[in-house]
C-alpha cells in the first residue's frame, strides 16, 4: 500500500482565497522578469542602495565638497598678491609636476589656477576612492555575504544590481559636481568665470564616473571584495604615477609629457579651468566608462553568482605547519597583497629614481627659492632622495591601513570567529597580525629605497647614493608605524571609527606637501607626523622623533589589544 503526501503544490485554491498557490507566485515573477529582462526591478534597487547609504553618500559627498571649500578659503584668506606671484617658481619644479600637475596658467597666475592645478588632483584621488568603495560595497560584497542571492529570488534581473550601482555611483559625482561648484563659486577665491568652476568640478566628477566603471570590472574577476577593491586600487595608482611621469617630464622639458594622455587623472587636468577651458578631455572619460561598463556586463553574464571569472585554485588537502600558527596565519592572508604592493612599489621606486640625474642636470636652471627648499643647488639630488623617502612613506601608509582595514573585513566575513574559537588567544591574533603588517610595512620602504637608490645611481653613475638612498626611507618606517599603530587602535575599541585614520593621514600628507609652500608655521606643520623623521641624507636622521614614534606606536597597539579583548565581535 502507497502512502501519498500531500504537499502545497497539490491543493487546489480555494474560490474564496484571492491569493495565488506557489504556483501561481512563480508565474507572476517569470512573467514580471520575462517583462523586465535583464534589467526587472532597477528602480526598487535603486531606492533600496539609496537607502542603505542614507549615511554615506551624504558623508562621503559632502566631506569632498567641505574639502573643496576649505582649500579655497584658505588659500583665498591666507595668500597675498606677493605670495602668490611668489608661486610662479613652482611650475617650474620637476617635485610638483610629480605631484600635483602641469600647472597650467602659472606663469600669471591666480588665486583660482593655484587652487585647481595643486590640489585638484587630490579631489580626483577622493572622488575616486569614494566610487571604488561604493562598487564594490553594492556588488562584490552583496554577492559574498550572500544577499544577493536573496535579492536575485525576488523579481530582479541578472544586471540589475550592477547597473543600480553605477547609476548611484553617477547620482553621487553628479551631486559631488554641484556641491563643489558651489563651494568653489563662493568662496574667498572669488573665481570666475562660473563656467570655469564647473568645468574645474566636472573634471573630478568624471574622474568618479571613470573609477565606478573600473572597479564594476575588477569587481568580476575575484570571488572576494577585497581582491577586487585591491585592483581597482591598484588602477587608480598607475593613473596616478603614469600622470605625475608625464607632467614631470613636461615641466623639465621632456619627451615623455604624452604618458599624462593616459591618465584619467591627467585628462581631468588637461581641461585647465581658467585658462585654457576644454571640454572635449571630458569626452574620454565618457567614453572609456561606456566601454568598461559593457565589459563588466558581459563579464557577468559569463560568471555564476558569487564566483569571479578567475576560478579560485584548490588548496592542499593539508594545511602546512605554519598555518597552525596565528602568525603563519596573518602572513598567508596578506602574501598576496604584499607581494603586489613589493612590485609596485619597487618599480615606482626605480623610476622615481632615475629623475635624479635630470634634477641635478636642470639645478642650474630652477629659480632659487626651489633650489633652497630642495637643500641648495649642491645638495639637490640629496634633497630629492629625502623628500622621495618621506613620498614613498606616505603611499605606503596607504598600504599599512588597508591593511589592518582588513582585520574588519575577516571579522565582518565571520572568518575571525573560527580561528579564535580555536586555541588562539585575541591578543595573540591581534598582535600577530599586527606585526606581519609592520614588517610588511618596513619591507616596502626597505624596497623604495633600494629602488630609488638603484635609479638615482644608474641616472647619475654615483653609486656611493645607494646606502644613503636605503637608510633615508626605512627611518620614515618609524612614520608610518604610527597611523598603522591609530588604526589599530580604532580597530579594537571601535571599528566603524577606523575612517578617522584616512583623515588623519590626509591631514598630514597636505601639511606635508604643501604646508611649508603656504609659509605656514612651524608649530602647524609639526602636527603632520610626516615631519620629525628628517629628510636623510639632506637633513640629518632624528634619533630623538624615531624613538618618540615607536614609543607612540607601541602604546596604542596595546590599546587596541586592550579594547579588542573587551568588545564583542561584529558579525553583521
Amino acid at each position: 500500500m502507497t502512502t501519498r503526501i500531500l504537499t502545497t503544490h497539490d491543493e487546489p485554491p480555494r474560490p474564496d482565497d484571492p491569493s495565488p498557490g506557489p504556483r501561481g507566485l512563480r508565474r507572476e515573477a517569470t512573467a514580471a522578469g520575462r517583462q523586465g529582462g535583464s534589467l526587472a526591478g532597477l528602480a526598487t534597487m535603486i531606492r533600496f542602495m539609496l537607502r542603505r547609504d542614507r549615511w554615506r553618500l551624504p558623508l562621503w559627498v559632502l566631506g569632498l565638497a567641505a574639502l573643496t571649500a576649505y582649500f579655497a578659503n584658505a588659500i583665498g584668506t591666507v595668500m597675498d598678491d606677493e605670495a602668490l606671484a611668489s608661486m610662479t617658481v613652482f611650475a617650474q619644479n620637476p617635485i610638483m609636476g610629480l605631484i600635483s600637475g602641469p600647472g597650467y596658467g602659472f606663469e600669471n597666475i591666480t588665486l583660482p589656477r593655484f587652487i585647481a592645478g595643486v590640489y585638484g588632483v587630490f579631489l580626483m584621488l577622493g572622488a575616486a576612492m569614494m566610487n571604488i568603495t561604493t562598487i564594490s560595497r553594492h556588488t562584490r560584497v552583496e554577492e559574498q555575504t550572500g544577499r544577493a542571492e536573496l535579492i536575485r529570488a525576488n523579481v530582479t534581473g541578472r544586471n540589475t544590481q550592477l547597473i543600480a550601482a553605477l547609476l548611484v555611483a553617477v547620482l553621487m559625482n553628479a551631486a559631488l559636481s554641484v556641491l563643489m561648484t558651489l563651494a568653489f563659486r563662493y568662496s574667498a577665491a572669488e573665481p570666475e568665470p562660473l563656467s570655469s568652476v564647473f568645468l574645474f568640478s566636472l573634471g573630478v566628477g568624471a574622474v568618479g564616473c571613470v573609477f565606478a566603471a573600473v572597479t564594476a570590472v575588477t569587481s568580476q574577476f575575484s570571488a572576494f571584495a577585497r581582491a577586487g577593491s585591491g585592483l581597482a586600487g591598484a588602477v587608480l595608482a598607475g593613473a596616478f604615477v603614469i600622470r605625475g611621469l608625464g607632467d614631470m617630464s613636461a615641466v623639465q622639458n621632456g619627451d615623455l609629457d604624452w604618458l599624462a594622455w593616459l591618465s584619467p587623472l591627467g585628462w581631468a587636468q588637461q581641461t585647465a579651468p581658467f585658462v585654457l577651458d576644454r571640454w572635449w578631455p571630458l569626452l574620454l572619460h565618457l567614453g572609456l566608462a561606456a566601454a568598461l561598463i559593457l565589459i563588466a556586463v558581459g563579464l557577468q553574464s559569463k560568471r555564476d553568482l558569487a564566483a569571479g571569472i578567475l576560478a579560485d585554485r584548490l588548496g592542499r588537502e593539508r594545511a602546512g605547519a605554519s598555518l597552525s600558527t596565528p602568525l603563519g596565519l596573518a602572513l598567508r592572508l596578506q602574501r598576496s597583497s604584499l607581494t603586489w604592493w613589493s612590485i609596485g612599489v619597487f618599480t615606482m621606486a626605480v623610476v622615481f629614481g632615475s629623475f635624479t640625474g635630470a634634477m641635478a642636470d636642470s639645478a642650474a636652471g630652477m629659480p632659487p627659492e626651489i633650489i633652497d627648499v630642495m637643500g641648495g643647488a649642491a645638495g639637490i639630488v640629496d634633497g630629492y632622495l629625502g623628500y622621495m623617502a618621506m613620498y614613498f612613506a606616505m603611499i605606503i601608509t596607504a598600504y599599512a591601513v588597508l591593511a589592518v582595514l582588513g582585520l574588519r573585513a575577516e571579522e565582518q566575513g565571520v572568518r575571525t570567529e573560527p580561528v579564535l574559537a580555536a586555541a588562539v588567544g585575541r591578543s595573540s591574533w591581534l598582535l600577530s597580525w599586527t606585526c606581519v603588517t609592520a614588517l610588511g610595512a618596513l619591507w616596502l620602504m626597505i624596497l623604495a629605497g633600494v629602488g630609488d637608490g638603484v635609479g638615482a645611481a644608474l641616472s647619475t653613475g654615483d653609486w656611493g647614493l645607494f646606502g644613503p638612498s636605503v637608510l633615508g626611507h626605512t627611518a620614515q618606517t618609524a612614520a608610518v608605524w604610527v597611523l598603522l599603530a591609530l588604526a589599530v587602535a580604532l580597530y579594537g575599541f571601535a571599528p566603524r571609527l577606523m575612517g578617522l585614520t584616512w583623515i588623519i593621514f590626509a591631514y598630514s600628507a597636505v601639511m606635508t606637501l604643501f604646508g611649508q609652500m603656504l609659509q605656514l608655521d612651524a608649530k602647524i606643520l609639526d602636527t603632520s607626523v610626516f615631519r620629525h623623521v628628517g629628510q636623510y641624507p639632506a637633513q640629518d636622521l632624528s634619533a630623538e622623533a624615531v624613538l618618540l614614534l615607536l614609543g607612540v606606536s607601541a602604546v596604542l597597539v596595546c590599546l587596541g589589544v586592550l579594547g579588542f579583548r573587551r568588545r564583542n565581535l561584529v558579525t553583521a
